[in-house]
C-alpha cells in the first residue's frame, strides 16, 4: 500500500538519496537540472510515494518554468519531473500514481511540459512533441523528447528557462 503526500512532509535529504538511486549522482549536470536553475519545486504540484514501512518509495516535483519565445512574448510552463521511484519499486505503478495525482492538482489552464520518453508521456498522460519543436534549452537534449500539454502551449521560436516566481 502506497500513500501519497505533499513532497514538503519529507526530508528533503531523502528525496536527494531517492533521487540519486533512481538517476545517479550526475543527474545534477542533465539539461533539466539547467532549464529550473534558481527555481524552487511548487509545493501545489510536488508529491511523494511512502511505502506502508514508512520508507520513500517515489516523488514527483514540478517547477516554475518560461519559454521565452523569439518574438518577445513569453509564456509560463510547469516542467514535470523528476519522477523518481526506488528502483527496486519501478514498474510497479508508483511513478503512474504520483503522475495522476499531479495532474489532478494542476490548475485549469495551465500548461505542462518535460524531458521523458514520449511513447509513455504520450501514451498515457497525453504529452506530444508537436509544438515544441523550435525550443531551445540550455543543454543537450533529444528533441522527441521533449514534451508538452495543456491549451496554451505556445508553437513558437525560443528558449526555455527558469521562472522565478515573486513571494506574495
Amino acid at each position: 500500500m502506497i500513500a501519497l503526500v505533499p513532497l514538503a512532509q519529507v526530508d528533503p535529504q531523502a528525496v536527494e538519496t531517492l533521487l540519486d538511486h533512481a538517476f545517479g549522482a550526475e543527474r545534477r549536470a542533465r539539461t533539466a537540472y539547467r532549464i529550473r536553475t534558481g527555481t524552487e519545486a511548487i509545493p501545489e504540484l510536488s508529491f511523494a510515494a511512502i511505502a506502508a514501512d514508512g520508507s520513500l518509495a517515489g516523488t514527483i516535483q514540478c517547477w516554475p518554468v518560461l519559454i521565452a519565445c523569439d518574438s518577445g512574448d513569453s509564456r509560463p510552463l510547469v516542467m514535470v519531473g523528476p519522477v523518481a521511484v526506488e528502483p527496486e519499486l519501478q514498474q510497479s505503478g508508483i511513478g503512474r500514481a504520483l503522475m495522476d495525482r499531479m495532474l489532478e492538482a494542476v490548475p485549469e489552464g495551465d500548461s505542462l511540459m518535460l524531458i521523458g520518453d514520449p511513447e509513455y508521456y504520450g501514451r498515457f498522460f497525453g504529452f506530444t512533441a508537436d509544438r515544441t519543436g523550435a525550443w531551445r534549452l540550455p543543454g543537450p537534449f533529444e528533441a522527441r523528447r521533449l514534451l508538452a500539454k495543456g491549451p496554451n502551449v505556445p508553437d513558437c521560436a525560443g528558449e526555455l528557462g527558469p521562472r522565478i516566481l515573486q513571494p506574495a
